[in-house]
């Protein structure tokens, strides 16, 4: 593990536009789909080019309504992101299996806040950069007004060796030591959590 230096996070929308490229990178799977897998139908998923999914994560970034996500900056540099907004915004989330299977909460209510990816760059991983953005991510949620919030994260220690690029939802591990609960296991390797932050 590597020595953790001094790391913060805001909120997408007080970020350069520039240290989000430098996060996403150009290449491999963040390069190619800019937090927009869970907004898009399928059929639009299907024939959308990274451009253009660049293009419309900076809108929704400049809009900032709400923020998109946070971002972590360690050292000065950006490092890492994860997406968190009310699930509703994610229209392709709530007939994901793992989503329509286990979360017990109403699809249309927009209290409930997702955590749906995280991203951290080649060099960064594993050095405590994912729990700084989670609860980055829960902080921006509460000040925002969420009521719960969500994860559904890859049970590591069912599924055995992943990749980090299957490790984008987050480790249960990650979500159990930020407070998160168990409320359903979908599948033997995939959970959904819930922190419950408000009334």
């Amino acid at each position: 593990m590597s020595e953790l230096g001094e790391v913060s996070i805001v909120s997408v929308s007080d970020a350069p536009w520039g240290d989000v490229e430098r996060v996403f990178g150009t290449r491999g799977d963040p390069a190619g789909c800019w937090c927009q897998y869970f907004k898009l139908s399928n059929a639009a998923w299907t024939d959308a080019e990274p451009a253009e999914c660049k293009t419309l994560l900076e809108k929704q970034v400049r809009a900032a309504a709400p923020p998109p996500g946070v971002i972590a900056y360690r050292d000065g540099e950006a490092v890492g992101w994860c997406a968190v907004e009310p699930r509703p915004n994610y229209s392709r989330l709530a007939r994901s299996r793992v989503v329509a299977g286990g979360s017990p909460e109403d699809p249309d209510d927009d209290g409930v806040w997702a955590v749906t990816c995280f991203v951290v760059r080649v060099g960064h991983r594993r050095s405590g950069i994912g729990g700084a953005l989670l609860r980055g991510a829960v902080e921006q949620a509460r000040t925002l007004g969420a009521r719960v919030i969500e994860g559904y994260p890859v049970d590591v220690a069912v599924r055995g060796k992943t990749s980090s690029a299957d490790l984008y939802h987050g480790t249960f591990s990650l979500f159990l030591g930020a407070g998160f609960a168990e409320v359903a296991r979908p599948s033997p390797d995939r959970s959904v959590v819930q922190l419950r932050v408000g009334d």
